[in-house]
Order: structure tokens, then C-alpha cells, then sequence
């Protein structure tokens, strides 16, 4: 009977001290190791760019008959993804147009293509429109002209018709609409398109 006693004494010390030495453990990895949390995923800055003018760029193209991917792509090229001096306030202008915007304007030096893949750059005026709204919006109304009939879509087949419309014409840079298609498919800008 006593061994007995012993041998019950024995296995709840023993329990006892692996419940300690495995409570000391899992102290020690807590400290040791940092705690587990979800990975935090940063958005580049043309990404927070398409988050934030994405819809609204969606609700004027689809008012005006244009490809909102497109709309979206001219503003990540025209304004470096709205970190150049022109897009911020209170000009908002993301796409370099040129001219005033009921009588506002701003003169900043600008790159130019010769029509023949060679860069100058000239000081002129552009319009400052005084909110990201207005921007958008003259974008809109700047492009319903008969001069840009072929960047809408009614009557293009795809948003590569547009982009190939506006590359001499909206800007003289020759690779113009291949700039837009790459930055098109990098951001995945069609999903802007679906109404």
C-alpha cells in the first residue's frame, strides 16, 4: 500500500513538473517570439490612386461615353499617380490640359514629342479647376468634341481603339497609347468599365 502511495505521489509530481516546466516554455516563446498578426499590405501610391478617383472616374465615364480604364490610366501617366505639382491643390488637374477653367490657370514647364519620338519642353498654361471633381468633369467635357469622336465608346470596339485614338492627338508623345494599355493591364483598370 505505501508503495502504492509512492507511486501515485510520483506520477502527480511528475505531472506537476511537466505542467510547470510547459507553462515556463510558452512564457518563454511569447517573449521570444513576436505575437502572430495578419499581414499588413501596403497599396503603392498609383494603387491608393485608382482607389480614390476609380468610382468617380466610373460615374463620369459612364455619363459621357468613355472608357473609364482609360480616363483612370491618363490620370496615373498625366499626373505620376497625382503626386505632380499640377494635380495636387488646388489645380486637380490630372490629365495636362491646357488653357484656363473659368478663368483659372497655372504656367508650369512641360514635356513635348516633336510627332517624331523627340523631347522639348515649353512653359505653358493649364487649367487649375479647384477640386478633384472639376478636374474629372472638364476631362470629360474637353473629350466631347468631334476632334476626340474615336476615344468614345460607341464608337470604338475596345478600349485599344481609344487609347490608339488619343496618341497623337490628345498627346504628341508617339508611344502615348502604348503607355495607357500597359498601365491598363498593370491595375487591372477594366474592371472600371463594367457598368
Amino acid at each position: 500500500m505505501a508503495r502504492r502511495k509512492r507511486k501515485q505521489r510520483y506520477s502527480m509530481r511528475t505531472i506537476l513538473l511537466v505542467i510547470a516546466v510547459t507553462f515556463a516554455i510558452v512564457v518563454f516563446i511569447r517573449q521570444v517570439l513576436p505575437e502572430r498578426t495578419e499581414p499588413v499590405v501596403e497599396l503603392s501610391v498609383s494603387e491608393q490612386f485608382v482607389k480614390e478617383i476609380g468610382p468617380k472616374a466610373q460615374v463620369i465615364a459612364r455619363e459621357n461615353d468613355l472608357y473609364a480604364s482609360v480616363m483612370i490610366a491618363q490620370a496615373i501617366l498625366e499626373s505620376d499617380s497625382g503626386q505632380s505639382s499640377l494635380s495636387q491643390s488646388p489645380h486637380f488637374n490630372f490629365f495636362g490640359i491646357k488653357g484656363s477653367y473659368q478663368g483659372q490657370s497655372v504656367s508650369l514647364e512641360t514635356w513635348e514629342d516633336d510627332g517624331q519620338g523627340n523631347p522639348y519642353t515649353i512653359t505653358a498654361a493649364f487649367r487649375s479647376y479647384g477640386s478633384l471633381e472639376n478636374g474629372l468633369e472638364d476631362y470629360a467635357n474637353f473629350l466631347d468634341r468631334d476632334f476626340y469622336w474615336a476615344v468614345h465608346r460607341s464608337n470604338t470596339l475596345s478600349y485599344q481603339d481609344a487609347t490608339a485614338a488619343l496618341t497623337g492627338t490628345y498627346a504628341t508623345d508617339t508611344s502615348y497609347g502604348t503607355k495607357l494599355n500597359n498601365l491598363i493591364k498593370l491595375y487591372q483598370l477594366t474592371q472600371y468599365d463594367s457598368f
